[in-house]
């Protein structure tokens, strides 16, 4: 019975080892198989966009030359994307490290109510939004301006930065505020010498995640611009056309695409450590 046991306990092991690495391979072919298409289709000859081959043979940048034509206004857009984001993620980490931390530490009726209402708010559909923006923004002047696309961004992306750094300042002891004043610094010097270099993994986190929702966004950029100019990079791909104007222009398209997400790929890719000991340090006393 013995001898049952023993290869039925190592077979056991092994094969959930097994389970779980094919589980993993097919998550991350699943993830990555729509980027991985978009790189071989940007990369093939405007003459093979409609091939089904693994493989781009041969090798064409000539849509990367045609997505950064100087008609498609498509660098400007980029550094639109970069300015709207940039700034997004700035102005929302401030407010939300002053409210979150607001929120952990200090002690007053309804705090649990004005987090209730902070996740609340995020659960509205955007669509249901634009129209009453759109009438506000033309009424403020506001229309085809970066601050247009910023302020309801901001909107979007603060319940979830609030209720991340509020979480990742409750974890944190106050032990450490005390210390520090005890040795003689106001509650703002603790503050800003003690909590916030202890908070900077989840900051950050919270950082990557503002930017990543900022860089994405679609539906307002498209609604309050209408000026080249000022246009995302998002709302630009979406109006390339092709050479008669009723071509559709995939590869150019493909390109733009892996030049929008590449920038995202890569800052995941180089901060995955610190985002995921952001994620983490939170939950941990």
């Amino acid at each position: 019975m013995s001898t049952m046991a023993r290869p039925a306990g190592i077979r056991g092991p092994g094969g959930a080892r097994l389970a779980r690495r094919i589980g993993i391979a097919a998550v991350v072919v699943y993830c990555l198989a729509p980027f991985f298409w978009m790189v071989v289709s940007s990369l093939r000859r405007p003459a093979d966009q409609f091939s089904n081959s693994p493989l781009p043979v041969p090798v064409s940048f000539d849509n990367y030359a045609a997505a950064f034509d100087a008609h498609n206004g498509f660098g400007r857009a980029l550094l639109n994307s970069v300015v709207v984001a940039g700034a997004t993620t700035t102005a929302t980490l401030i407010v939300a490290i002053f409210a979150g931390y607001a929120l952990a530490r200090l002690h007053f009726r309804g705090k649990t109510v004005i987090l209730t209402l902070v996740i609340a708010t995020s659960m509205f559909p955007p669509i249901t939004l634009v129209v009453p923006l759109l009438r506000l923004f033309t009424d403020a002047g506001w229309i085809n301006t970066y601050q247009a696309m910023i302020v309801p961004s901001m909107s979007f992306a603060l319940p979830l930065a609030v209720w991340n750094l509020t979480a990742f300042f409750r974890q944190m002891p106050m032990d450490l505020e005390k210390a520090a004043q005890v040795d003689g610094c106001t509650p703002a010097q603790a503050f800003r010498k003690v909590v916030l270099p202890l908070a900077a993994p989840g900051i950050f986190t919270t950082a990557i995640l503002v930017f990543i929702c900022a860089w994405n966004e679609f539906l307002i950029a498209v609604s309050v611009v209408n000026e080249k100019q000022m246009m995302t990079a998002n709302v630009i791909v979406s109006l390339f056309t092709g050479q008669y104007k009723h071509d559709q222009p995939f590869g150019t398209q493909m390109a733009a695409g892996v030049m929008v997400t590449l920038p995202l790929v890569i800052a995941v890719l180089v901060f995955q450590r610190r985002i995921v000991d952001g994620l983490t340090a939170g939950g941990l006393k």
